[in-house]
C-alpha cells in the first residue's frame, strides 16, 4: 500500500517536541544508572518499531542494528544519542519511501523525526535529571 506523504503541520512540529520533552521529565525521575538503562530498553524497542514498513529485509537489519547499539547504550549515554539519531534516519526513510509508524496517521513518521533528534540531544549532554537543574536553580 502507497501512503500519501502529508506536510509537516504546526500541530506536528509543536506536538513532537513536547512529547520527546514529556518523555524526558518522565525518564528524569530515574536515578543515573537507571535511567540509561531504561533508556536502552526503549532504543531497543523502537528499533523492531518498523518491522513490517516496507523495506523487506532491511527492517531485519536496521532491527540488529539498533538492538546492538541499545546494547552498548547499556553503559554509554552517547551511543543512546548515536541510536535516536539512526531512528531518525530510518524516519524519514520511512516518511518518503516506507510506511509510516502508524498506519492510520501518514505523518507519524514525520512526527518522530521530529521527536527524536531532541532525544538524542539530551543523551548526547549524558541525559540529565531536568529536577536536578531545576533544583539547583532555586537554590541559586
Amino acid at each position: 500500500m502507497i501512503y500519501p506523504r502529508p506536510e509537516p503541520t504546526i500541530l506536528q512540529i509543536v506536538a513532537a517536541p513536547a512529547i520527546a520533552i514529556a518523555f524526558i521529565a518522565l525518564c528524569s525521575l530515574f536515578k543515573g544508572p537507571d535511567r540509561r538503562h531504561f533508556g536502552a530498553i526503549i532504543l531497543a524497542g523502537a528499533g523492531a518499531a518498523y518491522l513490517s514498513g516496507g523495506f523487506g529485509v532491511w527492517e531485519f537489519a536496521f532491527c540488529l542494528l539498533m538492538a546492538l547499539v541499545a546494547f552498548g547504550a547499556l553503559n554509554d549515554y552517547r551511543l543512546l544519542g548515536a541510536g535516536w539519531i539512526l531512528h531518525t534516519v530510518w524516519d524519514l526513510l520511512h516518511h518518503l519511501y516506507g510506511n509510516p509508524i502508524v498506519p492510520l496517521v501518514p505523518g507519524s513518521s514525520l512526527g518522530c523525526a521530529i521527536c527524536d533528534p531532541v532525544l538524542a540531544v539530551w543523551y548526547f549532554l549524558g541525559a540529565p535529571s531536568i529536577f536536578f537543574r531545576l533544583r539547583r536553580a532555586r537554590t541559586i
